[in-house]
């Protein structure tokens, strides 16, 4: 019976709205953002440095939302040795793994945002300059930024934007990223 009224009063509106000459516009559905989910059950100690990085991937880009252990699209892994790196096995979705040594060389939320960056489609950019992200660790020990540029967050924003020519891109394919970071220095002992 409700649902009979509704659609009743809904119908008169129409005819009011209608009668009167008014155009009503149907508003253009809100674009639904890609939830990419992150588990970092094996992260260990860099659990909360990826809520950090993911973070900063949700305030720089549209059309994606990283969220915390809702699932498996991403696992983050807490590593000794081998260096950090990402393996992409289809866009928004692998594994990112964090070398312990090397975040003591390197800034920890740097490198995971970067890793991050990879399984969102980016790929490395070894121009040494540290404004952008993807550069790694070619930006020096000293290079603390976490932060994509603009160019950088809006190709990954184009990626997840669901056009044709994010499906053609070079970067949503599986892909392995290693050597993003120098290696660790040797102790001699």
């Amino acid at each position: 019976m409700t649902s009979r009224i509704g659609r009743v009063v809904a119908a008169s509106a129409a005819t009011a709205v209608a009668t009167l000459g008014v155009t009503v516009a149907n508003p253009a559905p809100a674009s639904a953002a890609m939830t990419i989910c992150y588990n970092t059950s094996q992260a260990g100690s860099f659990a909360g440095i990826a809520g950090q990085a993911a973070s900063i991937w949700n305030n720089a880009t549209t059309n994606l939302t990283l969220s915390a252990n809702c699932g498996s699209n991403l696992r983050i892994y807490q590593i000794t040795g081998g260096g950090s790196y990402a393996i992409r096995t289809s866009l928004g979705n692998g594994r990112v793994y964090i070398d312990t040594q090397q975040a003591q060389q390197y800034s920890p939320l740097r490198i995971m945002t970067h890793e991050i960056g990879h399984i969102l489609g980016l790929p490395d950019n070894y121009n040494g300059n540290c404004s952008l992200l993807m550069s790694g660790g070619s930006a020096g020990t000293s290079c603390t930024n976490p932060y994509p540029s603009t160019t950088e967050a809006n190709r990954v924003s184009n990626l997840f934007a669901g056009t044709r020519a994010a499906e053609r891109a070079e970067g949503s394919g599986s892909a392995v990223f290693r050597d993003s970071w120098p290696a660790v220095a040797a102790t001699v002992g």
